[in-house]
């Protein structure tokens, strides 16, 4: 009995004990659940419709579509602004292919694969001309092709084919999956095309608006005639304009507004006087004699000296425009490129002349020793010298002999050029046609007989010292030092603006910045800058940001952020003011011409009068006294009978105007109502194309990419 007291006498401790456990359990499952949550947030670079894409599935979207132009260009790799360009591609396409899936599917529509099977019978889409299935005798897509590369990639067991097979396999995915969204798409088009439809009746009506033609005197009072400070613009001006035209300011996407400071860091004058030391100690060991080669070496050139004549394609614009005007062994002075930042010293080493393409046939030859080679290489050149065909020697030792090309563009480019290689092209350039020559490599021998020379042109050998222009590490830590101690004083917007000219920098602004851009203020790896500003509240100002290519220095500050809405009326009062003025000017036009009664009473009133002909009511009438284009006009003037004056004045773009009607003509043109009912479906269909816009607006899409690309 004593043991229950106690328990009773701690039960309520006990209650608080249990309670607080009870809780910790509650809330530590919490805390996993929200950090479990957040962890998937943070790895979603977006959602469309609902359904999320996290950064992992969004890169092998970006990859797939990357493999696809790398093999369909041969490339090897993308700019930094043509992968910027296949990010936006991949996100487009993924988001259009959502909503379209989602329309499609309540619609029932659907690509099957018997449809599938149809269209590659049927070989004529673009895109199978893409893929390597063309039949290269028919140049039409084969089917059969396909087929066998399928069965083939199932049943290789060799795994020296197996990348090249995978890599046409997944190129192959690819295309039949495009095919299928755009099939789907166009199948979604038609079907929207069929609901548009058109009529005899306003065939007929446009028809006549087409074909009737006026001739009018018109009498124009412009609104610049009307000086700003005679018409009063007030707030609640503005507010009526707003809330008339409110749809022009709805926007779909957040946006914000910034300030920022971008500096960038260029090479001191201290930089400059030490490039140009080592630039004039270079161009005088060319010009004493110094072997070329080490001296563009240890200069550290962009352009390296493989000591080839090559033609003036191969060089640098700047170059390229400079050589043909020195002497053969001329050096320059060092001399500065703007378009490219560089200094520049050119030595021309010889001038001749080449041809541009050879045309030559070769015979391979080899033996067990080098000796062994030269002897049997002597023996074939004597023969094919004593008059043996030359394919038949080849094809003696298992060649065939064929003659082949050789153009300047094919090597001139060229970083490196191993002494054997020059050997060899300077001996193809250098033969004239049906001369041959026994060349000699490490390996064996070659004999090449050259054929045919075309486009003898200018080749040069030269070599070119160019050097960027940098900042020395000291240049820049000086300009680190200065803008981090301007961004560690000024933590406002206002600071920022007022100290500027004081640190020798200037406050920029730019409107509007959407996330889904790649740059703040078009400078490059501002990626973190871009995470802050979508992430800060207004008034806040960043920390200092390194970027570009490690010459700029950049500090940003929040003015505004704009919500996906409506635009609120401080943020476009500039646009607006221009409208309500004219608004205000023609209600003062108007007054003025109260009671007018003909083009006489209005030239009284000072307005210009000049006739005006071919009116129609699908042209708008272009204005010389206003310069401006007045659809307004050429509606009301097809509203009006001949010998009328139309005395309600009209409201143009660029005045107020009243005019008569000299005469009406209709042309004589045939009335073709299933041509003008195509072009009225025609027009419907380009209003209609719009559709997706709309549909996009309604998926609900959230776009993030801009945190992790």
């Amino acid at each position: 009995m004593a043991a229950i007291g106690k328990i009773r006498n701690w039960g309520p401790t006990l209650v608080i004990v249990i309670g607080l456990a009870l809780f910790a359990f509650i809330a530590e499952e919490m805390f996993r659940s929200c950090e479990a949550s957040k962890n998937e947030q943070r790895q979603q670079v977006g959602e469309v419709l609902g359904k999320k894409v996290n950064v992992q599935d969004f890169q092998a979207l970006i990859d797939e579509y990357q493999e696809v132009i790398k093999m369909s260009q041969g490339r090897d790799n993308l700019t930094e602004d043509e992968l910027n360009q296949v990010k936006d591609q991949v996100w487009n396409t993924f988001v259009n292919s959502q909503i379209l899936a989602k329309e499609a599917d309540e619609l029932g529509l659907t690509v099957t694969d018997a449809e599938m099977q149809n269209m590659l019978r049927e070989g004529t889409n673009p895109l199978l001309m893409q893929t390597p299935f063309v039949n290269q005798q028919t140049g039409r897509f084969d089917a059969s092709q396909l087929s066998k590369f399928l069965n083939d990639y199932k049943s290789n067991t060799n795994p020296q084919l197996a990348e090249q097979y995978k890599s046409i396999y997944d190129y192959w995915c690819f295309i039949e999956k495009t095919l299928r969204q755009q099939t789907l798409a166009q199948k979604f088009q038609a079907l929207l095309a069929g609901c548009l439809l058109s009529n005899p009746v306003s065939a007929k009506a446009q028809f006549d608006a087409q074909s009737q033609e006026s001739n009018i005197v018109l009498a124009a009072l412009g609104y610049n005639s009307v000086k700003d400070d005679e018409v009063k613009v007030t707030d609640a001006d503005l507010k009526a304009k707003f809330e008339s035209e409110k749809e022009a300011f709805k926007q779909p996407l957040e946006s914000r507004d910034i300030k920022y400071v971008d500096f960038q860091v260029v090479a001191s004058k201290s930089d400059r006087d030490a490039l140009l030391k080592d630039m004039q100690e270079a161009s005088q060991k060319l010009q004493s004699g110094a072997a070329a080669s080490e001296i563009v070496r240890k200069a550290q050139s962009q352009i390296p000296y493989v000591g080839l004549p090559v033609t003036n394609r191969a060089l640098p614009s700047d170059i390229a425009a400079r050589i043909d005007s020195m002497a053969v062994g001329q050096t320059t002075a060092p001399f500065e490129t703007a378009a490219d930042n560089t200094m520049n010293v050119v030595m021309l080493i010889n001038k001749v002349q080449m041809p541009d393409s050879v045309e030559f046939r070769m015979i391979q030859v080899s033996a067990e020793t080098a000796e062994a080679a030269q002897k049997r290489a002597d023996s074939i050149y004597t023969a094919i010298a004593g008059g043996a065909p030359f394919d038949s020697i080849a094809k003696k030792y298992g060649q065939n002999g064929a003659k082949q090309w050789l153009t300047s563009a094919q090597y001139q480019n060229s970083t490196s050029i191993d002494a054997e290689t020059k050997d060899y092209l300077m001996t193809l350039n250098t033969l004239g046609a049906g001369q041959m020559k026994n060349v000699k490599f490490a390996q064996g021998n070659l004999i090449v007989q050259v054929t045919d020379r075309r486009a003898m042109v200018n080749k040069y050998d030269l070599a070119v010292i160019k050097r960027s222009i940098d900042f020395s590490k000291q240049t820049y830590s000086d300009a680190y030092n200065k803008f981090s101690q301007y961004v560690s004083e000024n933590n406002s917007i206002e600071a920022l603006e007022k100290n500027a000219e004081k640190f020798g920098f200037r406050v920029l602004e730019r409107k509007d910045l959407v996330n889904s851009e790649h740059h703040v203020a078009g400078i490059r790896a501002t990626r973190e800058a871009m995470k802050w500003i979508f992430d800060a509240t207004p008034g806040q100002v960043s920390p200092l940001y390194e970027c570009g290519s490690n010459d700029h220095l950049l500090v940003v500050a929040l003015e505004k952020v704009h919500p996906v809405g409506y635009r609120d009326l401080d943020g476009v009062k500039d646009v607006l003011m221009p409208q309500v003025l004219r608004d205000k000017k023609y209600e003062v036009l108007a007054k003025k011409l109260e009671g007018v009664k003909s083009i006489a009473d209005a030239k009284a009133k000072g307005a210009v009068i000049d006739t005006v002909k071919q009116i129609s009511f699908t042209s708008p009438v272009f204005v010389q006294a206003t310069g401006s284009s007045e659809p307004a006009l050429a509606g009301a003037v097809a509203a009006t009978k001949a010998g009328e004056f139309h005395a309600a004045p009209v409201k143009g773009n660029g005045g107020a105007f009243l005019f008569q009607v000299l005469n009406v003509d209709q042309q004589k043109k045939e009335f073709n109502a299933k041509e003008i009912e195509a072009q009225q479906k025609q027009t419907a269909m380009q209003a209609a194309s719009r559709f997706m816009q709309e549909l996009y607006q309604k998926a609900k899409i959230t776009d993030n990419r801009y945190l992790f690309f």
